[in-house]
């Protein structure tokens, strides 16, 4: 695939495509509609502190973990056109709530349930398979998720002019949340309509269960259950957060830990549940996949998108304080870490793609953001300007690449369970956020850009000893396993 290929719209797979993308970036730009009117938010609502807003950006990425594993499956069972749509649509009632919130516990319950929108990447991720041949993958998927992630840098630069200019006065900063709001439930009744699953006469492969992932083998059953317990555990961090600002009592935050630990181990139940039975039948050799490469995923995203949502939290406050700069040229410049995501996840994706070896691309772009964070982990007041901007673009460049050439794997490792790995992969993501924004509350920025760096070497550490290189991916089309024709003729008599 070419990048002149982007301008053919004519092209089924094309339109699909930029339709797709435009879902994602509404829905990004929706998620992160409150940090460019933070200030605002602050200057007007007179019951609202610092500490709050603080507690909400946790809270923006919290959710999504749980609604990422949920949609994961739902795609397996319905497919990402409706599941997109329905998506759209139910997430702009929490935007609603949002904005016209008038209370704290009000705006964080609202933005608790708005943070589930951060799971409409993995329904992108997947439609966008459905779509392209293993091939392209690489580069479809790093286009979809670069144009699509820039919805929030979108977001930054002009919803204060909308709030100001537009709508005008102390409740604008409502009235441009509101308008986000709207129209992503209008895209997403337009989106149900305008596309399909895939091209016509394709077959949408679905798992034997949509209520866990299947594995190959005991072993493997063991690590999905280890790397699930902290997808759901992580909410304990958020948790013992809000109890400590004082939104929830002790027995109230007891309540929560008690329902994140019924919610533990009833994923392991439905793990043990969908796996016991393929297990002891026995799984044919040409259905087996490798779980190892599914982990090693979870850490490169885990280290990259999850090291990606927690820096843009920090960095402008980071540049304003180390260079004694005004906060619109500090914001100004930390911009030019999501602005990167238009170039550097599609090439990502295409590196992907050209180099013919994508396990050691994805090794290469781990490599590179350890050493770039630990570079700016190095950087102070002493260091030039133009090089620390330097230093942090480049260091985006990798970051963003490496979100591209892990979703240019995924696709290839299972076909019929795409979903739930995109899902997993995705979710551990948000994970990483939660686990590094709570971090940063304890240390200086220098330190956490060193933590987020030894994050980027452990993962390249699993990934090369994990991480295989998918069979097939660079072929015409995805392997069709006997488990997969015997499904599928099953589907054909129900129906």
């Amino acid at each position: 695939m070419k990048v002149s290929d982007l301008f053919q719209y004519r092209r089924p797979e094309i339109k699909a495509l930029h339709l797709t993308w435009i879902a994602f970036y509404i829905c990004f730009f929706v998620w992160f509609n409150m940090a460019p009117l933070a200030t605002s938010m602050l200057k007007t609502v007179n019951w609202l502190k610092p500490e709050d807003l603080r507690l909400f950006a946790i809270a923006n990425v919290a959710m999504t973990i749980p609604a990422r594993i949920l949609v994961g499956m739902a795609l397996d069972k319905w497919g990402p056109r409706r599941v997109f749509s329905v998506l759209m649509v139910v997430m702009a009632l929490p935007a609603f709530a949002f904005a016209f919130g008038d209370s704290r516990t009000q705006l964080l319950v609202a933005r608790l349930l708005l943070s589930s929108i951060g799971a409409s990447f993995v329904v992108g991720i997947h439609m966008t398979a459905l779509w392209f041949k293993p091939k392209d993958i690489g580069f479809a998927e790093g286009f979809y998720a670069g144009w699509g992630n820039f919805g929030s840098a979108a977001a930054a630069m002009s919803l204060p002019a909308i709030a100001l200019h537009i709508f005008g006065g102390p409740e604008g900063w409502r009235y441009a949340i509101a308008t986000t709001a709207a129209i992503m439930a209008i895209y997403g009744v337009y989106y149900w309509f305008a596309i399909t699953d895939g091209p016509a006469g394709s077959v949408h492969r679905k798992p034997r269960k949509a209520s866990a992932m299947e594995v190959s083998t005991w072993g493997d059953m063991v690590k999905l259950i280890l790397f699930t317990i902290p997808m759901i555990g992580i909410l304990a961090v958020l948790v013992w957060r809000i109890q400590g600002l004082g939104y929830l009592s002790a027995e109230g935050a007891l309540a929560c830990y008690a329902v994140i630990a019924l919610v533990v181990v009833y994923q392991i139940v439905q793990i043990l549940r969908v796996n016991l039975p393929i297990l002891k039948k026995g799984v044919p050799e040409d259905d087996k996949y490798p779980f190892n490469s599914v982990a090693a995923l979870n850490t490169t995203y885990f280290a990259n998108f999850g090291a990606e949502l927690a820096v843009v939290s920090m960095l402008p406050m980071f540049f304003e304080q180390t260079w004694s700069l005004s906060p619109t040229a500090a914001g100004f410049i930390a911009a030019s870490f999501a602005f990167v995501n238009l170039i550097a996840r599609p090439m990502g994706g295409l590196v992907s793609d050209r180099f013919g070896n994508r396990r050691f691309v994805m090794l290469a772009y781990m490599l590179g953001i350890g050493c770039g964070f630990a570079l700016m982990g190095l950087m102070n007041q002493s260091w030039p300007l133009i090089v620390a901007v330097a230093i942090t673009v480049a260091c985006s460049m990798f970051v963003q690449g490496a979100e591209g050439a892990t979703f240019g794997i995924v696709p290839s490792i299972k076909r019929r369970i795409t979903g739930q790995i995109a899902g997993m992969a995705g979710a551990y993501g948000n994970v990483g956020a939660v686990f590094y924004l709570t971090l940063y509350t304890f240390v200086t920025p220098s330190q956490f850009f060193f933590i987020i760096a030894t994050g980027a070497f452990i993962s390249f550490a699993v990934c090369f000893f994990w991480l295989k290189e998918p069979e097939g991916a660079f072929s015409e089309d995805y392997f069709v396993s006997s488990v997969d024709r015997e499904l599928e003729m099953r589907a054909e008599r129900v129906h």
